[in-house]
């Protein structure tokens, strides 16, 4: 009779069944299925969209803010026209107006001062901020300079509120929205055609 024996620790036991184990068992390759690749793409997408999606409601919340701007803007030249008799900027009384300017314009219907266009609004409350009368100006949602001065543009000329460094893109909704659609005609004008980042120019008839 052969003596009984323990198997040892490096001993291999193997049965019929395990040495004939089905293919489906065998290990899997590693890499991507055109199926979880294609979901990738649609994440992807997704997230591309939304992104775009957001950037366009911002822009169209920066349009909708200059369009306000500007439309607060006349209301406060014409209010304080209506309650000096003057422009802001060109108004020769302006100390007396709104005590703590920095200086009168010459009162010849023409806002040259466009420095001081500001700070009389200001001082007067009509708008609000502080503007020294020399280098502070008003700014657009964009962040460009606004002005309120006299000027000639696309062959109009007289005193009105210009947006610098507009988005072309901008200037155009701007223009559509409030006038006509084109950079050199009606009463909202830019600097340039809308395909080359012009300035634009929001005129009122009330200033000239």
């Amino acid at each position: 009779m052969q003596p009984f024996t323990t198997l040892g620790a490096d001993a291999r036991v193997s049965s019929p069944s395990s040495s004939r184990r089905p293919s489906s068992f065998r290990i899997r390759a590693q890499g991507f299925t055109l199926v979880e690749i294609a979901i990738v793409l649609v994440i992807i997408g997704l997230l591309l969209g939304g992104v775009l999606k957001g950037q366009s409601l911002i822009d169209n919340a920066k349009v909708k803010n200059v369009i306000q701007q500007s439309t607060s803007l006349q209301a406060a030249v014409n209010a304080y026209q209506d309650k000096f008799r003057a422009l802001p900027g060109d108004d020769a009384q302006a100390t007396a107006h709104v005590p703590g300017t920095s200086g009168n314009g010459n009162g010849d219907g023409q806002i040259a001062e466009y420095q001081l266009a500001p700070q009389h609004l200001a001082l007067g409350g009509f708008i609000t901020g502080s503007f020294n009368g020399s280098t502070d100006f008003m700014t657009s949602a964009h962040g460009g300079a606004v002005y309120v001065f006299n000027d000639v543009v696309a062959g109009r000329g007289g005193n009105g509120i210009r947006f610098d460094n507009l988005p072309d893109s901008f200037a155009e909704q701007i223009d559509a929205k409030l006038d006509d659609g084109k950079p050199d005609t009606g009463a909202v004008r830019a600097t340039g055609p809308y395909t080359n980042n012009g300035s634009i120019v929001t005129r009122t008839a009330v200033f000239f």
